[in-house]
């Protein structure tokens, strides 16, 4: 199973078409976005067809409304949540608060901890769990371009973990 991890979008609706267009090019079966969508109208393409969708909450998500929206056609998870792929523990975090990610990362009750907020690309071990950030928006001071991630669950550890790279 193909699993797209996307963050920190911040209404840049042409890069969140990126996106969907990957993830659609690849095949993915699902989508995680891990916060700072922004509006609803910046959430909306990913109601697809192709695959099915997943957000929790980022810090800059100021309309309460995005959850309903979400909801419409995904699942939002609120701050934070727990999601099983093929046997595969995954929590997502938006990262806000750098003591709970790492904790969620340290605490080894999932394969994958998958998070946004810094918008800077990682993937790090921490004994057997993977903290994942895709990336984001570029901001100085982290990535200099818009990157997403994918998550193979027939692979393990980081050599599951690929980024992409979006203009």
């Amino acid at each position: 199973m193909q699993i797209g991890i996307v963050s920190d979008t911040h209404d840049n609706l042409a890069h969140v078409q990126q996106a969907v267009s990957l993830f659609e090019l690849e095949g993915v079966d699902h989508v995680i976005h891990c916060g700072d969508i922004i509006a609803p109208f910046s959430a909306t393409p990913f109601d697809t067809d192709a695959f099915e969708f997943s957000a929790v909450r980022g810090n800059n998500d100021g309309e309460w409304a995005l959850g309903n929206v979400v909801d419409e056609f995904g699942t939002y998870l609120g701050q934070c949540g727990e999601l099983t792929f093929d046997g595969v523990e995954i929590a997502v975090y938006h990262g806000t608060n750098t003591v709970l990610r790492e904790a969620l990362a340290e605490a080894g009750t999932y394969d994958y901890v998958f998070h946004g907020h810094t918008h800077e690309r990682t993937i790090t071990s921490h004994g057997d769990t993977v903290r994942v950030n895709p990336g984001g928006l570029p901001i100085e001071g982290a990535d200099d371009a818009f990157h997403v991630a994918l998550l193979d669950t027939e692979g393990s550890g980081t050599d599951a973990i690929t980024h992409h790279q979006l203009d």
